[in-house]
C-alpha cells in the first residue's frame, strides 16, 4: 500500500511557508536528485514539523516512474467580464508548516539552501492561520472538507493506478479587495459566500443565489453528488495585499479543472462566482505530491 506524505493531512499548524522553484534547464538531473533527496537531511527537516513535496508535469516525467494520468501545467483560463485565472507554473513546490515563525522560516532558508544550486526561486509566500481557521474576509475556510478518516480517500490516488498515493495540487494565491467588500453589509457578503459569517452555515439551497462561492467551487458528478477535494488554504499578507493561499489536493486533477471553469464562467452554463468580484488570482500552478515510496525511488523515470 502506497503512503501520502504525511505533511498532507497534518492539523493543527498555524504557520505555513510556501516555496515554488524553477530548475535550471541546464543542471544533470543527477544533481536535481541529490538537492531534492537532501531536504530530507536532518538541517531541513528538524523542527519545523511538516514538509511536502510536489512537482510540475515536466519535472514529474523525469523523476518519477510512476507518474498519474492527468498532470500537465496550469494554464491560464480567461474567464467572462475580464477575470482571468493566472498561470505561473513553475517546477517544484515546497510546503513548509509548524508551530512558529522561527523554525518553519530556518527550515525554509534551509529548503533554499538545499536546492540553490539548481533551481530558483521562482514565488514564495509565508501564509498564517487566521483566527479559527477564517479567511481574511471574515468567513471559515474549509467548511466542507471531508472528515480526517476520509481524507486520504479524497486526496490520492488510490491504489492499483498509477501514481497511488500521491497527490494532485492546486496552488493559487488570491489577492482580495477587502476595502470593497467591507463596503457590503453582512447580508451581502453572506449571498456573495452562500453561507452565514459568523458560523458558516450554508443558505438554504433555494435561497441561495446561483452565483454564490459555494454553488459554483461546487463541482457534481451524473448522479448529483458532490466531487471533492481536501483544502489546506491559509491567509497571507500584510497592511499592503492579503489573502488567500488557495491549496487543494485531489485524486483527479480534472476535478480542479470543472472547479475553475465553473468559477470563472467558462462552464456549459456561463455563470461566474460572484466573489470575483473581490478577490483576483497572481498566481497559479499545478504539481502532484508523490507517495513516501516514489520520493525514495525518485530518478527512476529518466531513463523512460
Amino acid at each position: 500500500m502506497s503512503t501520502p506524505q504525511v505533511g498532507i493531512f497534518a492539523l493543527g499548524t498555524r504557520t505555513h511557508h510556501h516555496l515554488e522553484f524553477d530548475i535550471d534547464p541546464d543542471t544533470p538531473i543527477a544533481d536535481v536528485v541529490a538537492a531534492i533527496r537532501a531536504l530530507d537531511e536532518p538541517q531541513v527537516t528538524g523542527g519545523a514539523g511538516n514538509l511536502v513535496i510536489g512537482f510540475g508535469h515536466e519535472l514529474s516525467r523525469r523523476l518519477l516512474a510512476d507518474v498519474p494520468d492527468g498532470t500537465g501545467r496550469f494554464e491560464e483560463i480567461r474567464g467572462t467580464d475580464g477575470h482571468v485565472a493566472v498561470a505561473t507554473q513553475h517546477d517544484l513546490w515546497v510546503w513548509i508548516h509548524g508551530t512558529g515563525a522561527d523554525v518553519v522560516l530556518d527550515a525554509a532558508a534551509a529548503v533554499h539552501a538545499a536546492l540553490r544550486t539548481v533551481a530558483t526561486i521562482g514565488s514564495e509566500t509565508s501564509c498564517f492561520v487566521y483566527h479559527d481557521s477564517r479567511d481574511l474576509t471574515g468567513f471559515i475556510d474549509g467548511t466542507e472538507n471531508p472528515p480526517p478518516h476520509e481524507a486520504a480517500t479524497v486526496a490520492c490516488v488510490p491504489d492499483g493506478h498509477p501514481g497511488a498515493g500521491g497527490s494532485h495540487v492546486i496552488a493559487q494565491r488570491w489577492v482580495h479587495d477587502l476595502d470593497a467588500f467591507g463596503e457590503l453589509d453582512v447580508a451581502d457578503q453572506e449571498r456573495v459566500f452562500g453561507r452565514s459569517k459568523l458560523d458558516s452555515v450554508a443558505i438554504p439551497r433555494p435561497d441561495r443565489p446561483g452565483n454564490a462561492h459555494i454553488m459554483r467551487a461546487e463541482l457534481l458528478d451524473a448522479d448529483g453528488e458532490e466531487r471533492r477535494v481536501y483544502r489546506r488554504s491559509v491567509p497571507f499578507g500584510d497592511v499592503g495585499e492579503r489573502g488567500l493561499y488557495f491549496l487543494g489536493f485531489s485524486a483527479e486533477r480534472e476535478i480542479f479543472d470543472g472547479m475553475l471553469a465553473r468559477m470563472f464562467g467558462t462552464a456549459d452554463d456561463g455563470v461566474r462566482d460572484h466573489l470575483l468580484d473581490f478577490s483576483r488570482t497572481v498566481t497559479g500552478s499545478y504539481y502532484f505530491a508523490p507517495s513516501v515510496e516514489a520520493l525514495a525511488s525518485l530518478g527512476a523515470g529518466e531513463a523512460s
